[in-house]
């Protein structure tokens, strides 16, 4: 493993660090939700339904601010806890503001709440400053295109106070809230994408089904809310109890995820995916297909440590964390087996030869991105890039080494000596690596 030193400066700056496309896509994104509500609020009338407009906007950013002081200590343990798909429960604000409002108020409210949870929640949370920017962009793009979807006289129709057909106003209202998760969930999918190199999937755009009620739950508030508006402006302040009790809710879930998730690489922990991974292996077989089990062990890990220290070493692990995981599919699972040693369980593989080909292809896929890589590291000296790194893989795969998960890992397990004795930075599959001659390392 090597090393090399760079100076700091604005090149070193989080935003720099991004892919040059993200980076691209940022400045679309922030730059498109400033036009589009600067322009809009210059094209609003100057007459009384502007006023009136403009004070429902005013109430609801005061609503939005009193909802995050009330649920402070419990956003910022989310936002300590929370590394999966996130979905804000700020949006039952931001979603009644695009349903009541022109679309440039109803901008200007996610702006306003926004620059409020900010303040409060992500900046003493130590996020970064870019990617707040860029979760209003979108939230702000998202609340336009619902805004302009879901015209006012649309939700009057749907609430029954007016003239027309409630389900045209029902089925506007639906429309509005796909189209708002929608817009919100592809941009963050694609941030994701472009940051983190893997593929743009519609699974990332889905997101977990708890994530979903959630998220529906929090959009019947925001509708609810917009009626209550309209007919007794006081009653808005009743979704603040339920709105409260999702947040502990959906905190007591994610505290159950964090204990699943080793804290230095974000993978699973061993427990964690032995239950992921008998999930995986069972459905298989009900599908009759195969599984296959990868151990892999980075070589030489020690002197990481040794040379530039055990932060360093915890920086090269969750590289290599997330190189394995973008090179697998989210039906994956992936965990940290313990010290450098990580494991993987390809699911869902076709039986026979073409699975043990998949299975070698992986591996192989694995070991050549980790051979690739560069981690860059701010030490105490300055700036400094490992590279030089290798892993050893050994593979088992269902049926010709094994049925259950116990004798695969077995297998596995010697497969990655093998590919140790035989000079490491090498993959090994099946029983037959065991009796493979090799140099010793």
């Amino acid at each position: 493993m090597t090393a090399s030193r760079s100076r700091g400066g604005p090149a070193s700056w989080p935003v720099r660090q991004l892919p040059r496309p993200m980076i691209v896509v940022l400045v679309a994104v922030v730059t498109g939700a400033a036009a589009l509500v600067v322009t809009g609020a210059v094209l609003l009338p100057a007459d009384r339904s502007t006023g009136a407009a403009a004070l429902g906007a005013l109430g609801l950013v005061a609503l939005g601010v009193l909802h995050t002081e009330l649920a402070t200590g419990i956003e910022r343990v989310r936002r300590r806890v929370a590394h999966a798909s996130y979905f804000d429960l700020s949006s039952v604000w931001t979603f009644a503001g695009a349903l009541l409002l022109p679309p440039a108020l109803a901008g200007l409210v996610v702006v306003g709440i926004y620059g409020h949870l900010w303040w409060r929640v992500w900046r003493p949370a130590g996020a970064a400053l870019y990617r707040h920017v860029y979760t209003t962009g979108t939230v702000v793009l998202a609340a336009y295109a619902a805004a302009t979807l879901a015209a006012p006289e649309r939700l009057t129709v749907a609430s029954g106070a007016g003239e027309g057909s409630m389900a045209a106003g029902f089925g506007a209202l639906l429309l509005a809230m796909l189209v708002y998760v929608l817009v919100n969930q592809t941009l963050v999918a694609l941030a994701l994408s472009l940051t983190t190199g893997r593929r743009f999937a519609w699974r990332g755009v889905l997101g977990d089904w708890d994530d979903h009620v959630l998220e529906g739950a929090t959009l019947c508030l925001a509708v609810l809310a917009a009626l209550a508006a309209m007919r007794q402006p006081l009653l808005v302040l009743l979704v603040l109890p339920p709105l409260l009790v999702l947040h502990r809710a959906v905190l007591i879930r994610q505290l159950e995820e964090r204990a699943n998730t080793d804290a230095k690489t974000g993978l699973l922990t061993a427990a964690a995916w032995r239950g992921r991974a008998h999930r995986a292996l069972a459905r298989t077989r009900r599908q009759q297909g195969a599984v296959a089990v990868l151990i892999l062990d980075l070589d030489h890990f020690k002197s990481v440590n040794d040379g530039y220290g055990h932060l360093a070493g915890d920086e090269v692990l969750a590289a290599v964390a997330g190189a394995l995981s973008a090179q697998v599919r989210d039906v994956d699972p992936v965990g940290r087996f313990g010290g450098e040693e990580f494991v993987v369980l390809l699911a869902e593989l076709p039986g026979g030869p073409p699975g043990r080909e998949l299975a070698h292809a992986a591996a192989e896929r694995i070991r050549s991105t980790v051979r690739g890589l560069a981690v860059h590291i701010d030490a105490p000296g300055g700036p400094l890039t490992i590279t030089d790194l290798s892993v050893s893989v050994g593979v088992a795969v269902s049926g010709p080494d094994g049925d259950s998960l116990d004798e695969l890992m077995q297998v596995a397990d010697y497969a990655l000596y093998a590919a140790k004795r035989a000079g490491r930075n090498r993959v090994r599959l099946g029983r037959r690596a065991v009796t493979e001659p090799g140099p010793e390392a």
